[in-house]
């Protein structure tokens, strides 16, 4: 544990020690993935979970990280499969605005399912087009392939600065 969790109550600390941190942290991915957690930027999961669970579980972290947040996705992109466009720009909880949405599907028109794992590797558009890959007629199985992909990059990535970052600054 760092210095940093050492200052927070003992429940909270015996959870992040426990193997519970990576059920939990699995849920936050899903969230995530799901376009659901309002709360804490993406860029900051990886990183804050390595600092609060510790750097020896890296591999572990990164796992449930690309599984929880493709397990999102994969939520996400069935919904707008079987719901639609409409459904989805109608329910409170999917806070992607109507112009932000044609953005995005003008992507996916234009450079095709390539745009899914290239989108889930960078800053800012993680996961925006998981809903016009599911509103394309994209199978599952190849979101899936695609979604994962684009996370690992984007996790490892803020892994990997996250320990160089810290090597730099000590």
């Amino acid at each position: 544990m760092s210095a940093f969790t050492s200052q927070l109550p003992d429940v909270l600390r015996s959870l992040l020690a426990s193997d519970l941190a990576l059920v939990a942290l699995f849920f936050v991915f899903v969230l995530e993935g799901a376009m659901l957690l309002y709360v804490a930027p993406s860029e900051l999961l990886v990183p804050g979970a390595l600092v609060l669970v510790g750097e020896r579980l890296m591999l572990p972290i990164l796992a449930v990280a690309v599984l929880g947040a493709t397990v999102g996705q994969v939520g996400l992109f069935l919904v707008a499969k079987r719901g639609g466009r409409e459904y989805l720009l109608s329910r409170p909880w999917f806070r992607v605005s109507e112009d932000s949405l044609d953005r995005f599907d003008g992507w996916f028109d234009r450079w095709g399912p390539v745009v899914v794992p290239l989108s889930n590797a960078m800053l800012f558009t993680r996961g925006m087009l998981t809903v016009p890959a599911g509103l394309s007629g994209m199978s599952p199985k190849r979101f899936v392939a695609l979604s994962a992909l684009g996370t690992v990059v984007f996790e490892s990535a803020l892994a990997a600065l996250y320990v160089f970052g810290g090597q730099v600054l000590a």
